[in-house]
């Protein structure tokens, strides 16, 4: 929300899910958010970085490894059709 001046006034903005694209609400602590790194060819970090947020749920499920495996590979599909 922003006010007349256009400052932000919110000191909380919700999240989403990755991988079931539920809302992390400020009482979820057991979300995590994950930053990829990229790697070149040659396995040089390229400055660049893709961002996956998990709710608690998929954590309490144990299928967060697997969630985080799936994004990164259609993230890595979608990366390579530009």
């Amino acid at each position: 929300m922003q006010n007349e001046e256009g400052v932000i006034t919110e000191l909380y903005i919700p999240r989403k899910c990755s991988a079931t694209n539920r809302l992390i609400t400020s009482k979820d602590h057991a979300s995590v958010q994950i930053n990829v790194r990229h790697l070149d060819e040659n396995g040089v970090y390229t400055g660049q970085f893709s961002t996956f947020a998990l709710c608690g749920f998929v954590r309490a499920q144990g299928d967060a490894d697997s969630a985080l495996d799936r994004l990164w590979q259609k993230k890595k599909a979608e990366v390579k059709q530009q």
